[in-house]
This record gives structure tokens, sequence and C-alpha cells, in this order.
């Protein structure tokens, strides 16, 4: 039996997307996989530039592309010819949505700006995802991942205390942002079915990452300061034990995070009990949250002397097991080796021509399956297909549209 299933939330949908390598990217494909027709209007020499194709070298479809264009379709369109730019503007008449992550002022420049588009479609859902907001002062600047989330708060409280900022090793500034364009367009689509109204949707990837801090600016809301860097803990400084213990046998990422809620008292009681350590439970220094805190280089010292003599996944079973929080450090080949995300559908094989990968799908089950990786295209794969079902042309049309250049192969 199949750990995945095709989904038809978005059947009939169709969306044109203009988006590259990451932020867009990750937002289509969660269309892709609840069930939309997306075709990727692509550059006929290089494509999306995260398919990393050099000019008369075979497309190879890197694991990078694969991973973020999955279950899409591909059509190469040469935007700059005049016939050309009025396919896609056919298309676009067809479409009930549209995303562009390009540079700003690139998608106006092609005579593609919501104005225009507007005219040629008055219901359609014209989504841009960009670095920075309009009105900010940075509107014209390029943005990726990292310029984000160093723009959008989450390096300034990643690393260790007293020491430089560092780089998530998620690229929350990406997929992350895209995450809420995939939300607000599903709320749009539901609104549109009501009132035929379209709507332009924009999101700065800044503006995002700055929704992912909220539990930052509660902590700045307490305190009256910015948290600070506080390496392996959490809760702002005031929640203790809560952070990264060493375990046997020293590797990398042989850690285990331990957590005690500041809303659950017996979570400190019940660490106590696993460690063979009873009496601390009442000790002073350690009785309530706030001295936990205060004498935390203390507490943490005695816990990791615990889980030094443990292997991660011992320490988790033990601590879990009674009803604490906690969870080993896996890395990506942990993770991908693990045959219970297999058999529950949530890591699958691309099945790609050339380079079949297994990656991460939607981590939503629906009726209990996952929606079902299908291939990403490869580059103009789907052209004569999508304009032969979506504008109606005959195979000699289509033949004499890629002799004249105006389309690729």
């Amino acid at each position: 039996m199949s750990s995945s299933a095709d989904q038809d939330f978005l059947a009939g949908v169709r969306v044109v997307d203009f988006t590259q390598f990451e932020a867009g990217p990750s937002c289509t494909e969660a269309l892709a996989w609840l069930g939309a027709e997306v075709v990727k209007v692509e550059n006929p020499k290089t494509g999306d530039p995260g398919r990393r194709l050099q000019p008369g070298k075979p497309d190879d479809d890197p694991y990078y592309f694969q991973t973020f264009n999955a279950n899409k379709k591909s059509i190469t369109v040469n935007l700059k010819d005049p016939q050309g730019l009025a396919l896609v503007k056919d298309m676009l008449r067809k479409a009930d949505i549209t995303i562009e992550n390009m540079a700003p002022g690139t998608i106006e420049r092609l005579g593609l700006g919501y104005e225009e588009v507007k005219k040629l479609n008055p219901g359609i859902i014209f989504c841009q995802v960009k670095g920075f907001g309009e009105g900010s002062p940075f509107e014209t600047n390029l943005a990726f991942d990292m310029i984000a989330q160093a723009m959008g708060g989450p390096i300034s409280v990643t690393g260790e205390k007293g020491r430089q900022p560092v780089k998530p090793g998620l690229s929350f500034g990406d997929t992350g942002t895209g995450m809420t364009m995939a939300i607000t367009i599903l709320a749009a689509l539901r609104k549109r079915e009501k009132t035929g109204e379209g709507c332009r949707l924009q999101v700065a990837m800044q503006d995002a990452m700055m929704h992912y801090m909220r539990t930052n600016f509660s902590i700045q809301a307490a305190t009256g300061k910015p948290p600070v860097r506080d390496s392996t803990h959490s809760g702002g400084g005031s929640n203790a034990p809560s952070g990264l213990f060493p375990c046997a046998p020293g590797g990398a990422n042989d850690y285990v995070w331990i957590m005690t809620s500041r809303g659950n008292p017996e979570h400190w009681s019940r660490l106590c009990k696993v460690m063979g350590k009873e009496d601390l439970i009442e000790d002073p220094r350690f009785v309530t949250p706030a001295a936990r805190a205060k004498n935390q280089d203390e507490l943490d010292a005695m816990i990791a002397a615990w889980t030094k003599q443990r292997t991660k996944h011992e320490a988790m079973a033990q601590v879990g097991g009674a009803g604490i929080p906690a969870g080993a450090v896996l890395d990506t080949k942990e993770l991908a080796d693990d045959p219970s995300f297999d058999k529950r559908g949530i890591m699958q094989v691309i099945p790609h021509k050339t380079h079949p990968a297994k990656m991460p799908g939607w981590p939503v089950r629906i009726n209990g399956k996952p929606p079902t990786v299908k291939a990403s295209p490869g580059l103009g794969e789907h052209t004569a297909e999508v304009l032969t079902g979506w504008l109606g042309l005959n195979a000699g049309e289509v033949e004499k549209l890629k002799a004249n250049k105006v389309v690729g192969n």
C-alpha cells in the first residue's frame, strides 16, 4: 500500500509561476502538492537559476532544483519577444494565480506588473515575494535567505552567549516566507469563490522573519530589553534547565535537548527522579524556577554529568519516557535513514529521470497520507502540453513558435 496519495484540493486551479531559487518556488510547490496545475515560465537558455544550468551544457536538474519544484510543469518562453510576451499574457487570462519573486522592478519592466495583469484578468490573485516591503528604505535592495534572517531578527538571537551572532541552519527566510504566502493564497481563493474578486498579495522576507520572532518580541515586552543570544538555552534566560546537554560517545551531534517547563513544576521533580537525585527536588538552590535560573551553570553541570553517561537516544528515552520534554539532536542522514518517515510518506523518493533522490514532502497528512511527490520538470518539458491545453494551439503552431525561437525546444 502506498504511503502517499495524489491530492485534489486545488484541482482545476491554474498557477503561472515566475518564481526562482527558493522563497517563491516553496510556495508554488505547496500549491502543486495540493493539486494545483503549476506552470513555471522559464528562460529558454538557462531556466530557473536554481537549476544551475550553464548555456551549452545539458540540464542536470540538481537536487536543489528538484526539491523546490516537484509536481510542477515547465514551459520555456522568450519574454523579450513580443510574441512570447503575448503567449504569457494569454496564459494569465486563464490563470487563477500568478506569483513572482524577481528582483525589484523586473516584472514591471517586462510589462507584467499588477496593473497590467489586472486588466487582462480582473479576478487573478497576483502574488509577489520580495526581500523588503513597499515603503521600506531598503525596498529596492536584493535579498536572499541569510539577508532576510539578518534584517528580520533571527540571527540576532542565534549563537553563543557573549559571542557573535550565528545564522540558523534552516532557510527560514526563504521557505518560511513562502509558507506565509501559500496560506494567504488559499484564503484569497476562498474569498474569490464567494465574490469573484482578485487581489494583490505581497510579502517581504524581512516582514515574514519578524512574524517568526513573536516569542522573542514577547520577551522584550516583558523585560524591556531585546533578548540576547543565550547559546543552547531557551526562555529568555528565565527557564532552567532548558538546553542542550552532551551525550556519549561525544560526536558532533551527540546532544539531547532537555526542557522543564515553567508551566509544569512536575517536570523538575520528574527529572530529579530520572537522574537518581531526588535530594535536589527541595534543594533551596533549585526549588523554584527563579532559583534554578539563578544557579543555572551549577545545575547544567550536574545534568551534563548524567547525560554524558548515555547516548542521546538513551537519554531521550529515559527523560522523555518520564513525561519530560526531550529530544535528541538528529542530523539529515539520521533522519533520511529512519524508516518510519518512509513508511508514513514524510520522506519520499523523487522519481526523477536522471537523479532520483529522497526528499521531505509536504508534512500534512490528508486522510492519513501526505501528497505524492512527483518529478520536478525538465526545462521546457511541458511547453507543448501547456500551449495546447491552456491556449488551444495545435501541433503545427507550437512547432512554428519553436522554429522562431519564441519558445524553447
